[in-house]
């Protein structure tokens, strides 16, 4: 019985509060009511005043760090790999063997080619003789000198692809893949290794038209690492583009030196710090006190002697963040209308809220 009045208490006690918070509410709301209401037909707007503040450019944008250099190394000839120099996570430097494609097929045609090259070379040398002697045409003897250097260029090109049995780096860094394995067969295009330089990365952000507008080719950068908090790295803004992508933001590319360690790795995350020199202080105004966008350069000033809404021609300057630089049409010390532009024209009636 004890059971069933405590419940029966509990509920009414929560009955009495929801009571209590919905004519809380019910106040609330007619009191904002007959608030707008005193306006009789003016517009409900929020103001903001118009102030000189020092202006701060200074902003950071996280991006992934790339690497400078990243290069998919392919067969150039048809062989079985017949050694291999190198094992995933090794470092090499440019021109280091990497594996050896049998060269056995390779060495035939370069001897077939040099043999073919010599008989050209002698029956040129037979036709100029004979030349001279009036034995030869004109015709026949510069077929022979065709014939010679054609022969020529099959030598030199079968001595290339018996140079390229051996591949070899071209760029420093390390081998992060290994595609193929000692009696492998490969053709023309066959993937072989990755080789990723992480000695300098690149960091790529994303800013916007605001931040973008300050910034140049060459601009020193602190880039800070998630993965290593206590260390610092410096980089150099390498890359702005001249257009932005579908999100209306410029991609932005920093130039990262790596510490000795080589710590930082392609594909983790960044976050770049750009700093300005201090700026002087300036007129600002919100973002949103603009007739429809900031390019239409034209706000409304609250007149506080008669309560109305006053167009104004500005001249809009750099936008920062959600405020925006007036460079002439506003004084330091007025007022303009935030929110409510919709409703308004020239001299319209306005009550300010909160």
């Amino acid at each position: 019985m004890k059971r069933v009045i405590t419940i029966i208490v509990v509920v009414a006690l929560v009955l009495v509060a929801i009571g209590y918070v919905l004519n809380n509410n019910k106040k609330k709301q007619q009191e904002t009511t007959d608030f707008i209401n005193k306006g009789s037909d003016s517009v409900a707007v929020k103001i903001a005043n118009v102030e000189r503040k020092e202006v701060n450019l200074d902003f950071t944008a996280n991006g992934n760090f790339i690497a400078n250099q990243e290069l998919n190394f392919s067969a150039e000839n048809s062989g079985r790999v017949s050694k291999i120099f190198v094992e995933e996570g090794s470092r090499v430097s440019k021109g280091t063997i990497l594996a050896r494609i049998d060269a056995e097929i390779l060495n035939t045609d370069r001897e077939t080619a040099e043999a073919t090259y010599q008989n050209a070379v002698k029956d040129l040398a037979r036709y100029e003789s004979s030349f001279a002697t009036g034995g030869v045409t004109q015709q026949q003897l510069d077929q022979a000198r065709l014939n010679a250097q054609n022969a020529k260029l099959r030598l030199q090109q079968q001595q290339k692809k018996l140079n390229d049995a051996n591949i070899r780096s071209s760029i420093n860094g390390i081998v992060n893949k290994k595609m193929i394995e000692v009696g492998a067969v490969v053709a023309p295009g066959t993937q072989l290794f990755e080789i990723v330089d992480v000695s300098k990365l690149k960091l790529k952000v994303n800013v916007n038209e605001g931040q973008v507008a300050n910034l140049k080719i060459g601009d020193k950068v602190d880039i800070q690492s998630s993965v290593f908090p206590d260390e610092k790295f410096s980089g150099k803004v390498s890359f702005i583009a001249a257009k932005a992508d579908q999100t209306l933001n410029f991609p932005i590319e920093v130039e990262v030196t790596n510490n000795t360690k080589n710590s930082l790795k392609a594909g983790m995350y960044g976050t770049a710090t750009f700093k300005f020199p201090k700026q002087a202080p300036a007129i600002l105004v919100p973002r949103t006190s603009f007739v429809g966008s900031v390019s239409s350069n034209e706000v409304y000033v609250f007149n506080k002697e008669k309560s109305v809404a006053e167009t104004r021609k500005v001249v809009s300057g750099r936008i920062l963040g959600e405020s925006v630089e007036i460079l002439d049409g506003l004084k330091e010390g007025e007022t303009v209308i935030t929110s409510g532009q919709i409703n308004l024209t020239n001299g319209t009636a306005v009550t300010i809220i909160k």
